[in-house]
């Protein structure tokens, strides 16, 4: 029996969450997926996440959430992190530091980890999964990786790393869908961005006039959340029971009426 994840993309503030509310209950009618997993470091006013905001998430039928680089802004969520919570932050950060990096549903394992590539100087994610699976074992169960990461060479080149290991590998972090969902040689299902979960016309899910003046300006400054007519990005993931393989994967995109 083949089973279907849905995975959807970094989720920017409140348009980000408002598409998902609008779309993910039809989605789930017409894919019945059995997991479903969703990128949220970027959902409380595009930065972090927060309990509250974690709760109306996982009501809204999201099963697992993910994060990456921006889960510490809002300190409060922490606590939560390693709790009940199904809320996981990239699994090579140094030890000790608050919360998992991966959880098991049922069959599934969903594991976070973030590019070291332009984005900071933590421990390497590719010895990082390697040691979780000899930790672990991962026999009889279908494997989940969102990857986290700025550079796509370093995306593409775990999903190689990867491949014939995991169920897929699914990059996140630069809310810009890519088109080249497929299924690896050795059976792993792969996308280099799931995109993004925000306003679509907008830069990265930020205000554009607030981008364009920080670009122009050479300033810094928080950006805001952009606001308007918002899109859903993500994947539906099929996978094998038995092998934990991938069967298929396609693009996912949703957008709100004007």
């Amino acid at each position: 029996m083949p089973s279907k994840i849905l995975a959807i993309g970094d989720i920017v503030g409140q348009p980000g969450r408002r598409v998902v509310k609008v779309f993910l209950e039809s989605l789930r009618e017409n894919h019945q997926p059995d997991l479903v997993i969703a990128n949220a470091e970027n959902a409380a006013g595009g930065y972090g996440l927060t309990p509250t905001i974690a709760d109306e998430l996982l009501g809204y039928g999201i099963d697992v959430l993910t994060s990456g680089n921006h889960i510490w802004t809002h300190k409060e969520i922490i606590p939560y992190m390693g709790g009940s919570l199904p809320l996981i932050r990239p699994l090579n950060y140094p030890p000790g530091v608050a919360g998992r990096g991966y959880l098991v549903k049922g069959n599934f394992v969903v594991v976070n980890l973030i590019g070291r590539v332009f984005l900071g100087e933590f421990d390497c994610p590719f010895r990082a999964v390697d040691e979780l699976f000899e930790n672990m074992g991962s026999k009889g169960l279908m494997i989940i990786i969102d990857f986290h990461a700025e550079a796509t060479s370093e995306k593409m080149a775990m999903g190689y790393y990867l491949d014939g290991r995991v169920g897929a590998v699914l990059g996140t972090h630069t809310h810009v869908a890519t088109a080249d969902n497929r299924v690896l040689p050795r059976g792993t299902a792969y996308i280099t961005d799931l995109g993004m979960s925000g306003v679509r016309d907008s830069v990265i899910g930020d205000d554009t006039q607030a981008a364009l003046d920080r670009f122009l300006t050479a300033t810094p400054g928080r950006l805001p959340v952009a606001r308007g007519r918002a899109m859903l990005n993500g994947a539906l993931i099929t996978l094998d029971e038995k092998t934990g393989l991938a069967l298929g994967i396609e693009r996912v995109y949703r957008e709100e009426d004007e």
